[in-house]
């Protein structure tokens, strides 16, 4: 059963959880991307809490600026050291570092960041179709192809782009899910809970690309064509395990391409025929691999 609760943080966040499993038991922590939210974990919360399957403590955050989580209205506070923050005041309340980090998308982006700056609060990190940020710099520095996938990000910083998503009752997000090969799994009951997110917190989920320069470069913005990251805000020290949908259109697999020089205990999974949405789309085989990767 799926547990609801709002967690304030020292430093005035407070994040809306779901969570499945006693306190006090060992925790995996699941962080969601965009234009997600915490509901897309709930059948691997409520897996991994079951005594079977380790009996978990499973608690997956709304990130800032979604759901019901505080929604600061400056841009500047979706920056990631300030993600990382409320990332690392929620282990803290949990009261023990995490089994195991589990990120998807811009989950993802804040997962890298905290294994790198404090290792320390995780044992393990799993990734999901969500780049390192030096594989991700480099190929929207050099490639083409990641250029061309990540123009919508140029999209999404637009001050119409909120208006632009919800017009025809999300009509532009829908295509977001169905436009490489339908969507199956998007019934009408997720597209509600996705609707309900969407409602109460679109313009915080814009604000995380209106914050990062990691996107494109266009004549009138540099964008990431003027970042340099130092090898030492990069390097990963936990065993990781990546799953990789290898269909995903925006996030090509050419990420996972040299992800060994940063990341020493790396365990690469590639999924042909399984796209960005592959937590919808594949569940119980991401809870399977998951369980291989707890258990090593």
């Amino acid at each position: 059963m799926i547990e609801q609760f709002e967690q304030s943080l020292p430093h005035g966040i407070t994040l809306s959880c779901r969570a499945a499993g006693e306190r006090g038991r060992p925790v995996l922590m699941f962080l969601h991307g965009f234009p997600e939210a915490a509901f897309v974990w709930d059948e691997l919360l409520e897996h991994f809490a079951r005594p079977e399957n380790g009996a978990y403590r499973c608690v997956a955050p709304n990130l800032r600026g979604f759901e019901r989580s505080t929604q600061p209205a400056d841009v500047k506070q979706y920056r990631a050291k300030y993600l990382v923050q409320d990332i690392a005041a929620l282990i803290a309340a949990e009261g023990a570092p995490l089994a195991c980090l589990i990120a998807h998308d811009w989950g993802g982006a804040v997962a890298w960041n905290l294994a790198n700056q404090l290792p320390q609060l995780t044992q393990r990190l799993a990734i999901i179709n969500s780049p390192h940020p030096g594989t991700f710099l480099r190929d929207l520095q050099n490639d083409p192809r990641q250029q061309a996938a990540s123009e919508y990000m140029n999209f999404l910083i637009r001050p119409d782009a909120e208006q632009r998503l919800r017009d025809n009752d999300y009509q532009m997000l829908w295509g977001f899910f169905t436009r490489w090969g339908g969507a199956p799994w998007l019934t009408e009951s997720v597209k509600q809970q996705y609707r309900a997110v969407w409602d109460a917190s679109l313009n915080g989920g814009l604000n995380y690309y209106r914050a990062s320069p990691l996107r494109p470069p266009r004549p009138d913005d540099p964008a990431a064509a003027t970042i340099s990251l130092p090898r030492e805000a990069l390097t990963v020290n936990l065993p990781t395990l990546v799953i990789w949908g290898m269909e995903d259109a925006a996030l090509p697999p050419g990420l996972i391409e040299g992800l060994d020089q940063y990341v020493a205990q790396l365990t690469v999974e590639r999924v042909e025929g399984a796209s960005h949405w592959i937590i919808h789309e594949r569940p119980q085989f991401i809870a399977q691999r998951l369980a291989g990767f707890l258990a090593a």
